[in-house]
């Protein structure tokens, strides 16, 4: 049944990176593994480095000419270039680290913003016994408010200097099912999203609020 189902899934493409620039990540590894999960599955991967989207602190007043960092033009064309995005992010101090704050806050001033309508799902992975959620749940909050649709079942990895094998996989085999599931739920719903769409859904401002040039974020 599962061959069957990796032969006849629709194509699709999926931006998997990890949000740490620290050589030898937790995250790099959990993103690797997301990565080959995918392929096994008959989705198409595009991994990035964190290094190639990196940018200078945001500032405003940078934007002169239409400037836009080499990091977010990167960013973005590979945003645009793939159906969803997956992300493995580290939680610094209860949060997501500024390195990934900071390339959406810059990728979100190209107009449009590539963001809106985009499906992701995020993952972590910490030495902690909460396995970096925290941080995930703070990444959340940009993303939704730029339209992304952030898949609801995030995946935290738990003490995750001890859970790798020496092949990169998951030790604890229920583990491993379950992160397994986990993408392969996502893969499904990107596949539906595209190929077969029943209704278009616009995001819109929250009640109240009154769109102007400055705050509209889609176009």
């Amino acid at each position: 049944m599962e061959e069957q189902q990796t032969s006849h899934r629709e194509h699709t493409r999926f931006l998997v990176f990890s949000a740490s620039l620290r050589k030898g990540s937790l995250n790099t590894k959990l993103a690797k593994l997301a990565a080959k999960v995918i392929e096994q599955h008959g989705g198409t991967v595009d991994f990035a480095d964190m290094e190639a989207f990196d940018c200078p602190s945001f500032n405003q007043d940078l934007e002169v000419d239409n400037y836009h960092p080499e990091g977010a033009a990167e960013f973005r064309k590979r945003i645009l270039d793939n159906d969803a995005f997956i992300i493995a992010c580290p939680e610094y101090n209860g949060s997501m680290p500024g390195v990934i704050k900071n390339v959406i806050d810059w990728t979100s001033r190209f107009r449009p913003q590539p963001f809106h309508q985009h499906h992701a799902l995020l993952l972590s992975a910490s030495p902690s016994m909460a396995g970096g959620n925290r941080g995930l749940w703070a990444l959340r909050v940009p993303l939704e408010h730029l339209g992304t649709r952030v898949y609801p079942d995030m995946f935290s990895l738990a003490t995750a200097h001890e859970a790798f094998d020496e092949n990169g996989g998951l030790k604890d085999k229920t583990l491993a099912k379950r992160f397994e599931d986990n993408l392969v739920s996502f893969m499904n719903l990107v596949e539906a999203s595209k190929h077969y769409p029943c209704i278009k859904k616009a995001w819109v401002e929250f009640l109240g609020e009154k769109p102007t040039k400055e705050t509209e974020r889609v176009e």
